[in-house]
């Protein structure tokens, strides 16, 4: 019973994951990206702060806890 219970918590924890990354912004965005990025990166600082900021730290927290979640579904017998 334990290992049902999450095991559907690690695939609400896999579909999070899978949304918060695609919900993130390209790094590259080409050979354009590449010319115009300077200028890009300097009028939005602050926006970088605000939702890329928070969808990595997401990201880091989401995949740690689904790691984990895969650890302990693979010890409980």
């Amino acid at each position: 019973m334990p290992k049902i219970v999450l095991t559907v918590i690690q695939m609400l924890a896999g579909l999070f994951l899978i949304a918060v990354v695609l919900l993130q912004s390209g790094k590259s965005a080409g050979l354009s990206g590449a010319i115009a990025g300077g200028m890009d990166t300097f009028m939005s600082k602050n926006k970088a702060k605000t939702w890329d900021a928070k969808l990595a730290k997401w990201t880091k927290w989401v995949a740690i806890i689904f790691m984990i979640l895969t650890l302990v579904i693979s010890l409980v017998k």
